[in-house]
């Protein structure tokens, strides 16, 4: 895919631009990326032909070994686009925080470097943004492995509103997908950035118990998946990285309803994000009702493969977390209950 503009969109480009110089950019796209350069020259051209304009491009490269370098540097003469290099980290949280810092949009909207964007995904989505008042938003995504399109038939759980319940259960909005405000994420203290994997659920768990959700239910967002460097082949599960994040949340009492201004919000308030100084829905028992099913059928599927003194030592953690809480399960509760294979 080349990086240049095809048809009417260079006059698009150039109208955009000359918004931006005048009144800055409405929405900052951040591209974190290491050792891509094949994937990132089609992401950057999902991004480049946008039907939407009034956008600036910040590319992070996490100190890229390959040819990188020198893609960015002929980058570097669109007007719109600005690279950054940091020493490598691996950590995909730190790379976008350090794009995001250095953003001056309005909105921020991330898109992993082997992701693409269909035409219109900014266009609709910041529309979207403006017309419900929500300071978070996603799309429906097309994932696609080895070329071929995946079904998502099974993908069923709530996508917009309040949707913290189904946030809690696994990752339900892929960083590719996402729009928010620049002040809610900078507000929030941006992605974690000592996770290498289940930064996104992180994030997503401290924000979707603050603020609704607005869902555009369009594929407007092609996820690919099944290249050697993902990190979904490095990691054969995840779940127990989503343990870990949760359990540190709930450690630093970040849903402690003590910590909560008394009184509910209106909804009005809680789609605009204008609450999220000082309010947050009652979440604390959802959270730790999560956590413990998570940690009882993580430590049952250790046993089943023969990793007994894994799951010895995560059934001691949660007892210990989960006595702090009045009113919290027993660590005898942890061996009970139902029991899917995830470890």
């Amino acid at each position: 895919m080349s990086i240049q503009p095809t048809g009417d969109s260079a006059d698009r480009q150039a109208a955009g631009r000359r918004r931006a110089r005048e009144s800055g950019p409405e929405v900052s796209v951040i591209i974190p990326t290491y050792n891509r350069r094949a994937a990132l020259t089609e992401a950057v051209a999902s991004v480049l032909n946008q039907s939407f304009r009034c956008y600036e491009l910040i590319i992070v490269d996490d100190g890229s070994s390959d040819d990188t370098a020198a893609y960015l540097r002929v980058l570097s003469g669109f007007p719109s686009v600005r690279c950054l290099r940091i020493p490598h980290c691996g950590m995909p949280g730190a790379v976008r925080n350090r794009g995001a810092a250095a953003a001056a949009g309005r909105y921020l909207a991330f898109l992993d470097s082997d992701d693409l964007w269909r035409h219109d995904k900014l266009a609709r989505q910041t529309a979207l943004m403006r017309a419900s008042g929500c300071a978070l938003s996603h799309t429906r995504e097309l994932w696609v492995r080895g070329g071929a399109v995946v079904s998502q038939r099974k993908q069923r759980h709530r996508r917009a509103g309040y949707v913290f319940p189904e946030a809690l259960r696994k990752c339900i909005i892929g960083p590719s997908t996402a729009m928010m405000s620049t002040v809610l994420f900078r507000h929030s203290g941006g992605f974690r950035e000592d996770l290498e994997i289940a930064e996104d659920y992180e994030l997503w768990l401290r924000l979707t118990a603050q603020v609704e959700v607005a869902y555009l239910n369009e594929p407007l967002t092609v996820k690919r998946g099944g290249a050697s460097d993902q990190l979904s082949a490095k990691y054969s599960q995840i779940e127990g990285f989503r343990i870990a994040a949760l359990e540190q949340l709930l450690e630093q009492g970040a849903f402690d309803e003590s910590a909560r201004v008394a009184g509910r919000a209106t909804p009005a308030a809680r789609r605009s994000g204008a609450a999220a100084a000082g309010y947050r829905p009652p979440v604390a028992a959802a959270a730790l009702a999560e956590y413990r099913r998570k940690c009882r059928i993580y430590a049952e599927g250790c046993r089943k493969r023969g990793r007994a003194e894994e799951a010895a030592a995560l059934e001691a953690r949660a007892a210990a977390l989960l006595a702090r809480f009045p009113g919290s399960p027993s660590a005898a509760d942890l061996k009970s209950g139902d029991v899917d294979d995830r470890a």
